[in-house]
């Protein structure tokens, strides 16, 4: 499949955005070889993996062959997907399968490090969820093993794919909204979290977010779509942050945070935030790439430019008589003007929401990567950065300090090399 066919297929084809901002996708360009089916094992087929497997089970070239899993409910599911697979409850079993190609690995994050590294060691092709790795350093040495082995290695990063952020970070590449200076981004919801646990001895087990043990919270379960965000539209990483988080609402024997609030500093002065509360979701979630002359909100896929229309007449006479009322009443006034948010409506990205949020393309390009031998440019680098970011959040939370990034843990974005390999 050429490139022009791929994106003929994820509906995608004549948005020149894919050629400017989704270099990942070049690496397919013009590449043709036999039509091959690719094998999968899933390791951790719960409510997330399935998700990634119904897409998977639309692609004609991949086919789930094994399962692994330790709780039944989850693989019973699974097996409603993929009825063939064989199922084991050691992953080792699993990668030892020689006629396997490739392993998703969507077990909580505690569990990815051994599982990948074993993975990579065994000669498959890796998709792991995000975070990748429970600490910076089990990421870095997840990458440095991708690049001594030469396997394939994605991870949950979808915003990746999606058309929204793909046009929007071409504009913000091409300098259409100016110099980007600050970069807010939020996520809100209104729950405990919480699953169902059809008995007390499995509530780790099932509940396992909630828990230092084998989850970092917020940080690691959501802030690490949304700070990949600002190393992808500002190409570059902050050098430090600072954080707080408490349990504010959900007192119900949790570990991790509902209530986080980090700051990200660049060195050369530009900020970027990530806050997230599960007691309300009124604002829910966004990424807010805010310009001198404009500011995009992929996530709603609107733009706005700073200096916009005049109000109607109508409208801006009504404004008028209502402020001439007001400003006759005898009240203590105010020296300035408050700046308030104002009535532009913005202009949407791709003229509507897409069907996608860039998941199934996602998926469909690891299949194609498999296939073709070829990691697309900048994919594992983006995966490892936003694992790190938030990782790197999550310690200044605990630590209440100021967290600098390690220098040792960073990587060449333009050899994509770990630092120690390039000396």
């Amino acid at each position: 499949m050429n490139r022009r066919n791929f994106l003929k297929n994820a509906g995608l084809t004549g948005l020149g955005v894919f050629l400017v901002s989704s270099p990942w996708l070049s690496v397919f360009s013009e590449t043709t070889h036999t039509q091959k089916k690719i094998r999968l094992g899933i390791i951790g087929p719960g409510s997330r993996a399935r998700h990634l497997m119904r897409f998977l089970s639309k692609n004609p070239k991949a086919e789930i062959t094994a399962l692994c899993d330790i709780y039944q409910p989850s693989i019973d599911a699974a097996l409603q997907l993929a009825p063939q697979a064989k199922v084991y409850t050691d992953y080792r079993r699993l990668l030892k399968d020689e006629t396997i190609d490739g392993i998703i690995v969507a077990t909580p994050l505690n569990s990815h490090y051994p599982i990948v590294m074993d993975a990579f060691d065994a000669g498959k092709h890796v998709f792991c969820e995000k975070s990748i790795g429970y600490t910076v350093e089990e990421c870095f040495h997840m990458y440095r093993r991708h690049k001594e082995t030469g396997q394939i290695f994605f991870s949950g990063q979808q915003r990746l794919f999606d058309s929204r952020y793909l046009k929007a970070m071409e504009m913000v590449h091409t300098g259409m909204f100016g110099e980007i200076n600050r970069i807010c981004t939020y996520w809100n919801r209104n729950g405990d979290w919480r699953r169902p646990v059809p008995s007390p001895d499995l509530e780790r087990h099932i509940n396992w977010r909630l828990y230092k043990e084998y989850s970092k919270g917020l940080m690691t379960e959501l802030a690490c779509h949304q700070l990949q965000i600002g190393s992808w539209a500002l190409q570059k990483i902050p050098e430090k942050v600072m954080g707080h988080g408490a349990i504010t609402y959900w007192k119900d024997g949790r570990e991790v945070y509902n209530n986080v609030s980090c700051i990200y500093a660049f060195d050369d002065g530009r900020i970027m935030t990530f806050n997230s509360v599960i007691s309300n979701k009124f604002y829910g979630l966004e990424e807010q790439i805010i310009g001198s002359l404009g500011t995009i909100e992929p996530e709603r896929g609107k733009y706005y430019y700073e200096n916009i229309a005049p109000t109607p007449g109508i409208l801006q006479m009504i404004n008028d008589v209502e402020n001439r009322v007001f400003d006759s009443l005898p009240f203590a006034g105010t020296s300035w003007a408050p700046e308030t948010t104002n009535e532009n409506k913005g202009e949407y990205l791709l003229g509507e929401r897409p069907k996608t949020d860039g998941t199934s393309l996602l998926m469909d390009a690891f299949v194609e990567a498999v296939i073709t031998r070829k990691q697309p440019e900048k994919i594992a680098e983006e995966g490892y950065y936003a694992s790190a970011l938030c990782l790197l959040g999550h310690q200044a939370i605990e630590e209440e300090r100021t967290i600098t990034f390690p220098d040792e843990f960073k990587i060449d974005y333009l050899n994509h090399q770990p630092k120690s390999f390039i000396g």
